[in-house]
Order: C-alpha cells, then sequence, then structure tokens
C-alpha cells in the first residue's frame, strides 16, 4: 500500500481501538501531543518490562535507578546541555513556519509556501521553569532531556552503595522533554517521550570490545527479542563531523518508517566526557579505584539509548497486516485488518467470548475468564455477533480468543481461534490455562 496511506491507517486504528489519542482533543488539542489508551498503556508497558528483562533482569553486571526529571542546573552546565544542546532554526518571512534548517537541505525557500526564510539561529532544546514563587535566573531548572545526567551524578553513590567492580552498567527508563522545533509524524518526534538508556562503565582501554559485545546484544533484541524484520533496520555508523562532541565512536540503528529512513536509536562511545565535566563542575572526586591494582581512573562510557515510544511505533508498524478472508456467506471474502504483535508483546493475550448474552453461557464464560486472568491478560467481550467480534481482536492483536458455545455446557469444551491462522481447536475448559501457557512460550 502507500506508504501515506499506512501511517494513516495506523494513526486511525490507534485512535478507533485505544491505542494512542490525540492529546487534550476534547479543547482542540496540542500539537503533537499524544495520550496512550488502554491498549497503548499495555503494549507500552510489555514494550518496557520485556526491555528491563532483556537489558537489566538477565544480566549481573546491571544496576537500576530512578533519577529526579528536575536536577540542579549545574549538571546541564556540565555535562554541555545549556551550552550545546540546539538545533539550527529557520522561519519563513512569510508565512512563519519554523524549521530545522539540517531538514531543509539546500532549499532556501519555505516548503509549506514558497516563501523565503530568515538565516540560522540556534535554539536551545532544554524546557526551562522556575523553582518556587519568583521566576528569575536564581530559580531557573530545567526539565531533564535524557535520562543520562542523573546516572552520571549518581556514579559515585552507586559504587560506594553496590560495590560494583568495572564493568557495569546502569539502567533507567524515563520521562524526557526536548522543545523540538519540527515534532511530527505521529508519536516519531514529540516535545514529551520516554526512553530506555544504558550508562555502561568500562576501563578505557576495552572500549572497542565492549561496544562490539552492545551492537551484538542490540541485534539479538531486535531479531529475537522483539520480533523485527531485520531487512528494514539499517546500521549507519555516524562520521566524524556527524558526531556528537563527546562521542568518538557512534552507531544509529535506523528503521525504514513509511515517511523514511530515520533514527530508532543509538549506540555511542561518550569516552570519559560525562564524569570529568561533572567531577570539574561539581568539585567532587568521581575517579574510580581498581581493587585489584589500585589504579585510580576515569572510567568510560558505552550508552544504549532506546526510544520507547518510537520502539512502539515500529512494533504497530510491523504489526498491521492486511488480509482476504472468508465472510459468514459461502465463497465470498472481505479485507481483514490483524495486528500480528509478537504474542509477548500484545496487550490482549486472551479474548473470552460467550456465543450469547444468555445467563447460563455467561456464567461459564466470565468463571473462564477468571480462571485465565491469573496468568494472562484477558478481555471479555459479549456485544455484537461472534464475526465482529473476531474481527475486532484481530485489529487489537488479541493472538487467541475462546469461545463459549451451547456445546460448552455439555462437554465441558470451549473453542480457541488462533489469531495469525485463524484455525480452531477444540479444548477441554479443564486444560484450557495449561494449553495456552504453552502458547506463549
Amino acid at each position: 500500500m502507500p506508504e501515506n496511506d499506512l501511517m494513516d491507517k495506523i494513526v486511525s486504528l490507534c485512535k478507533r481501538r485505544g491505542f494512542v489519542f490525540p492529546g487534550s482533543e476534547i479543547y482542540g488539542g496540542l500539537a503533537n501531543s499524544w495520550d496512550y489508551g488502554p491498549l497503548g498503556h499495555l503494549l507500552k508497558q510489555n514494550i518496557k518490562s520485556l526491555w528491563w528483562k532483556f537489558f537489566v533482569q538477565e544480566r549481573e553486571d546491571m544496576v537500576p535507578l530512578d533519577s529526579a526529571i528536575i536536577m540542579n542546573p549545574k549538571a546541564w552546565e556540565a555535562s554541555g546541555h545549556l551550552q550545546n544542546f540546539s538545533d539550527e532554526l529557520v522561519e519563513c518571512k512569510k508565512c512563519h513556519h519554523r524549521f530545522r534548517s539540517d531538514q531543509l537541505p539546500k532549499r532556501k525557500k519555505c516548503s509549506d509556501c514558497g516563501g523565503a526564510l530568515t538565516a540560522p539561529k540556534s535554539f536551545n532544546l532544554m524546557f526551562k521553569t522556575f523553582l518556587g514563587t519568583t521566576e528569575d535566573t536564581a530559580t531557573t531548572a530545567y526539565l531533564r532531556p535524557e535520562t543520562a545526567g542523573g546516572m552520571f551524578v549518581n556514579f559515585k553513590n552507586i559504587v560506594n552503595t553496590t560495590r560494583r567492580r568495572l564493568p557495569f552498567g546502569i539502567a533507567q527508563i524515563g520521562k524526557c522533554f526536548r522543545n523540538e522545533i519540527t515534532p511530527g509524524n505521529f508519536i516519531f518526534r514529540t516535545r514529551e517521550f520516554e526512553i530506555g538508556e544504558l550508562e555502561y562503565f568500562i576501563k578505557p582501554d576495552e572500549w572497542e570490545k565492549v561496544f562490539e559485545m552492545w551492537l551484538s546484544e542490540i541485534k539479538r533484541w531486535w531479531k529475537d527479542a522483539m520480533q523485527v524484520n531485520t531487512d528494514n533496520l539499517v546500521w549507519r555508523e555516524i562520521p566524524d563531523n556527524e558526531r556528537a562532541h563527546y562521542s568518538k565512536r557512534t552507531v544509529d540503528i535506523e528503521y525504514k518508517y513509511p515517511f523514511g529512513t530515520q533514527e530508532l536509536h543509538g549506540i555511542a562511545y561518550r569516552t570519559d566526557f560525562d564524569l570529568s565535566r561533572h567531577e570539574a563542575v561539581s568539585g567532587q572526586d568521581l575517579h574510580y579505584t581498581d581493587p585489584e591494582t589500585g589504579e585510580k581512573f576515569l572510567p568510560h562510557v558505552i550508552e544504549p539509548t532506546f526510544g520507547i515510544d518510537r520502539t512502539l511505533l515500529v512494533c504497530l508498524l510491523e504489526a498491521y497486516h492486511e488480509e482476504q478472508a472468508p465472510t459468514a456467506e459461502k465463497g465470498e471474502t472481505e479485507t481483514r485488518v490483524v495486528m500480528k504483535f509478537p504474542k509477548h508483546l500484545a496487550p490482549v493475550q486472551v479474548a473470552v467470548l460467550p456465543l450469547s448474552k444468555k445467563e447460563n453461557l455467561a456464567k461459564v464464560a466470565k468463571e473462564v475468564a477468571a480462571a485465565l486472568r491469573a496468568d494472562f491478560a484477558v478481555d471479555y467481550d459479549d456485544t455484537q455477533s461472534i464475526g465482529k467480534r473476531y474481527r475486532r481482536q484481530d485489529e487489537i492483536g488479541t493472538p487467541y480468543c475462546v469461545t463459549v458455545d451451547f456445546d460448552s455446557l455439555e462437554d465441558k469444551k470451549i473453542t480457541v481461534r488462533d489469531r495469525d491462522t485463524m484455525k480452531q481447536n477444540r479444548v477441554a475448559i479443564k486444560d484450557l490455562s495449561n494449553y495456552l501457557k504453552e502458547k506463549f512460550v
């Protein structure tokens, strides 16, 4: 299908089925603001839980952190964000629309109205706020643009309390804020977003080996955990003249979105830039002492960063399928929209559907649903025809539908329908939980 059509269909489905809603919609909305609905929240939670399990829980060299969103502004002075965290902005002199200058290559006119553009000027992306009751430079603070700052300023605390030895990493998932000039493309670029970030501290001479280890882990994450079609991923080595000032090597993992191949997330070798800067500005000794050799040095850092919202967008794009499926009328077909999420990511894992609302069927169906909730995310749905309910569950990506019919009252069995194949199997109610558990292994 045309690429723009795919994004339009994704956005429409997300609102229709409760994945993502326009922010503040009853007040006319807020540009590029989005709220995650019931299913979007569940999908996002599943992604974050999987990320945490893969990169933190299953490793012995990681520790967690939950640092503050608002930090002492000196932390952002040390990190260089107050001086360097900016984009080049140009403005149309006619319609006054603003653009990032790097997104208008070789273009001297406005892409919206053809008007002349102003000369580029620096635009800092930090969200400014004030602490207390007065608004002046003494009370100025900032919403964090990344979670890394909190991990670096807590490095000494973590070494002292956990007694970790190098190499080890600090992991955090949290909200970040950037006053983007041109947000857009649905949830791809927003001013409020969530990231999962790792700061992995190492000895300086180990960085090349560790960098390759993390590249390998990231590839395994996308292939095995997220089950993304790796043909849609592009591994872009960032040249010297494009890298951030603190980076000695950066690889961007890009995705072939419908609106073009753009960054999904990245990994950077930040040398000892961050700890050295925080040491200089704070006056605190942030050196690490090797317990075996007694050597004292500033650790270097490998930083893999993952955009949770962009990961969710990729999950939606990978899952969306349109297929021809048979209707209730013999020989006829219709277009079936189905979200083929990996089963472990699906926001609803099992739907329980009584064939009718009659009390005897509803009683059995509710008992089945209650028993399954101990192990699965369950939706109970008894409205409209069974065919429409199947289609509704297909659109939200539910892997299995369990139908309780009148025969169930006699044979104590139910029908389990597979989302992807639409095949149906008759399973004893007493065996249902174990039957489904095997499907999710």
